[in-house]
């Protein structure tokens, strides 16, 4: 994995408009096995050569939210980071995203309420620069003052 920065945490008081994150992964067929263990989401469109290859899609697809995983890796480990809590997400899934596909997972700070310590973030995950992922976050930013 590739990281623009080193994991840790932004506080409320250091985050500032425009502010951006990323991550960069190879999807892996291991990575889509694990998460269908995991999320027990064993549809054969992420898992079956053969039956994959009759879909719309012509071959096998990792799992959507595998892909949106990885949001929540930028938003967790870098952008506010450590300490962050969810509060919603949006997602619209634009592609697919295969196994080998190189994914960069992007956050950047759309609104800041410092009163509330909510952030606004605009998320989107990206193959070969094409979007394959939109949406948008809403989360609890750590403090300096209180965490």
């Amino acid at each position: 994995m590739l990281d623009n920065l080193p994991r840790g945490t932004i506080t409320i008081e250091q985050i500032e408009m425009g502010m951006m994150r990323y991550l960069q992964k190879v999807v892996t067929d291991e990575d889509i096995e694990m998460f269908a263990q995991i999320s027990t989401d064993r549809n054969p469109v992420h898992l079956d050569d053969d039956y994959a290859q009759d879909t719309i899609f012509e071959g096998r697809i990792a799992h959507g939210m595998l892909t949106a995983g990885l949001i929540s890796a930028v938003i967790g480990e870098q952008l506010p980071g450590h300490g962050t809590v969810y509060m919603g997400q949006s997602l619209k899934f634009l592609a697919p995203v295969r196994p080998g596909d190189m994914v960069r997972a992007e956050v950047e700070v759309i609104g800041i309420d410092h009163a509330k310590r909510r952030v606004q973030l605009d998320c989107r995950c990206l193959v070969n620069g094409k979007k394959v992922l939109v949406g948008e976050a809403t989360v609890l930013a750590p403090s300096g003052k209180f965490d």
